[in-house]
């Protein structure tokens, strides 16, 4: 029985050596005890444009080919019991922004510290729908994002790149109740900014409906701004505009100007045909108008998603195309919480050979992704397409994200040439850990392992990739995540 022994002995050995070699070809993140953390977004959508917080009233502005949305950072507010309350709007002091030259991948820039003793302008209560614009004064770019400080104003915050560092140098409000035509004004918000193909700049705000005008409530403004964009060139002038509620924009399209706005919830028994708490849109051939109503160019969103709110938007032009921004509350939903706490969508805007805007239909699909992205030059970890457990931070000039076990990010249709080498990834944590790399989904295998120490690192992991894949970055512990790129 001599030989039974030793043929034991081997299997037990074989037994030893062939654990760890199976454990060592684990090729999933289950193999690797991972689950990954639940989307907010449906597979196949690119509704809503992002997901790690939420972002209402969408101010869209373009600059070198990239769209800049800047939002309202709603917030959820809880009662005492800790159960979700309605939406107030009343803790809002941040600005939230995002950018994107695709249209699905949104470079998440952070928080931006508008309102209250620790703000940018201290003397400002609230942040609220934000829009902004850029201009070139002597010789240099110039970028100003106009707030409104709750319904009681507007202001305005500068700076020399898109995404900031915002200065107040005006130091109060631009537009208050002692402006020319304004103290009438019910609602003094909602800003809407617009710099003509001359330079001049013109600001279009206001609402509400005072009792028994709900036809022609009176509420609407625009203003040509100064020279600087931090001033008035002219009293402000009122809009007659058919049962306005709330929520301007201001465009240019060829030699049309066109300004938009959000219906009120008393319609009935209109002679235009238009509908309750839906964009509207006028043209003229002047931008203080008058303006003539031409027709509805989006019903309110619950009539496509079932959960009816406000309305507010943006129309924003990217290489000759037109958008549609507004916001709706998939992510409210997703959470299983209710409170009109908002998320930003996007849909084309189709123009009629005879200049009018056609109807858009709102989506959960959104918008097809323009072009791929390429990831040779570095890719800010914060460009997302998707998320689930992340959170952004940002030190007013880059942001980074922060995840945790399970926590991940993907990037749509990443182009990898003919042959992709390697993966390079920055970053830091208190801890060592590894980033795992997934093509095309949570649920394959494994493409690449990026072990990393604790403390500050930057590490290269192989990586064969061919053509277009979505990229997926998945959390084994608390890290923070700064930048990657493809050789």
């Amino acid at each position: 029985m001599e030989w039974v022994t030793r043929i034991l002995m081997v299997l037990a050995v074989l037994a030893l050596v062939v654990m760890p070699l199976a454990k060592a070809k684990a090729d999933t993140l289950a193999d690797r005890g991972i689950e990954p953390a639940t989307s907010y977004k449906n597979a196949g959508e690119n509704n809503p444009l992002y997901t790690q917080r939420f972002g209402a009233d969408p101010g869209v502005m373009e600059y070198n080919g990239r769209l800049y949305v800047f939002m309202t950072n709603d917030i959820i507010e809880y009662d005492a019991k800790g159960n979700v309350k309605e939406n107030g709007y009343g803790q809002i002091r941040h600005i939230s922004c995002i950018s994107s030259d695709d249209m699905v991948n949104w470079t998440d820039h952070g928080l931006i510290p508008v309102a209250g003793p620790d703000g940018i302008a201290p003397w400002a209560v609230n942040s609220w729908a934000p829009c902004a614009a850029h201009k070139t004064i002597n010789g240099q770019e110039k970028f100003f994002l106009y707030f409104c400080n709750g319904g009681n104003g507007i202001g305005v915050l500068t700076a020399d790149s898109p995404t900031g560092p915002w200065r107040d140098e005006v130091g109060q409000l631009l537009i208050t109740r002692k402006t020319p035509n304004c103290a009438n004004v019910t609602w003094l918000f909602d800003p809407a900014v617009m710099v003509d193909e001359d330079g001049t700049g013109y600001l279009a705000f206001g609402g509400g409906v005072p009792n028994g005008k709900q036809a022609a409530p009176g509420t609407g403004r625009i203003v040509r701004l100064g020279e600087d964009m931090m001033s008035l060139d002219c009293d402000p002038v009122t809009l007659d505009i058919p049962w306005l509620f709330e929520d301007s924009g201001i465009n240019r399209i060829g030699d049309t100007y066109i300004y938009s706005y959000c219906s009120n919830w008393q319609t009935d028994g209109n002679d235009l045909g238009l509908t309750s708490g839906a964009i509207q849109y006028m043209t003229s051939k002047d931008p203080l108008g008058p303006y003539e109503y031409q027709g509805e160019l989006f019903p309110n969103e619950g009539r496509f998603f079932g959960m009816y709110g406000n309305n507010h938007h943006s129309i924003a032009c990217l290489n000759g195309e037109y958008y549609l921004f507004y916001h709706n509350r998939p992510v409210e939903k997703a959470m299983g919480i209710t409170g009109n706490y908002r998320s930003p969508q996007v849909d084309k805007i189709e123009i009629e050979e005879n200049g009018s805007l056609k109807q858009v239909v709102g989506t959960m699909k959104g918008i097809q992704q323009l072009n791929p992205l390429v990831p040779f030059d570095g890719v800010s970890a914060a460009t997302m397409a998707d998320q689930a457990g992340i959170r952004v931070e940002t030190d007013g000039s880059t942001s980074w994200v922060i995840g945790e076990k399970g926590s991940w990010t993907k990037t749509a249709d990443v182009f990898f040439g003919e042959k992709s080498k390697s993966i390079t990834v920055s970053g830091s944590a208190e801890e060592a850990g590894v980033i795992y790399v997934m093509a095309d989904g949570l649920d394959g295998e494994i493409a690449a392992e990026i072990s990393y120490p604790a403390g500050e690192w930057e590490v290269e992991a192989p990586l064969e990739l061919i053509q277009l894949h979505d990229l997926y970055l998945v959390f084994s512990g608390e890290a923070t995540l700064k930048t990657w790129k493809m050789k």
